[in-house]
């Protein structure tokens, strides 16, 4: 039963967490985070859960990785994949142009392309050619001409 757990826990929370999004700075993939989410629940249950024992903590640590191992795989061998796991590059701003639906849907505001591009030594949106949300979380951004 604890692999059956532990299998489920790695689904939901990859699920979850790809539901609720990216903001931009982050630094982990969203499989690693779900990797060092789950096996931190995964130590606590051990040591607070009826079943204590090492076997039982070292099974479900074994099955998280089996599983974070087939994700990475199929990733690997499958782009679509990858993508919904993932999720893609998306455009912020466009030649200069604000893409509010992609921002909207992102919940990324103004502020936050901002700070990205003061980061790259831009002072003026319009020194912005494009700005994209990376599937990392965090924004790159491309300096206009001139």
């Amino acid at each position: 039963m604890t692999i059956v757990h532990a299998i489920l826990g790695y689904v939901f929370l990859l699920l979850a967490v790809r539901v609720l999004s990216r903001r931009p700075g982050g630094q982990l993939t969203l499989y690693e985070f779900v990797i060092v989410f789950l096996l931190g629940g995964i130590i606590i249950l051990a040591t607070v859960g009826q079943d204590r024992s090492v076997t039982n903590c070292a099974t479900a640590i074994i099955a998280v990785g089996i599983m974070h191992w087939a994700v990475s795989w199929l990733k690997a061998h499958y782009p679509r994949f990858g993508a919904i796991i993932d999720g893609t590059p998306m455009v912020l701003i466009d030649n200069g142009v604000w893409r509010k639906e992609a921002m909207e849907g992102a919940r990324v505001n103004a502020e936050d392309i901002m700070a990205a591009a003061r980061s790259k030594g831009i002072r003026s949106i319009f020194e912005v050619k494009y700005a994209v949300l990376e599937r990392t979380g965090s924004i790159t951004i491309i300096k206009a001409d001139g």
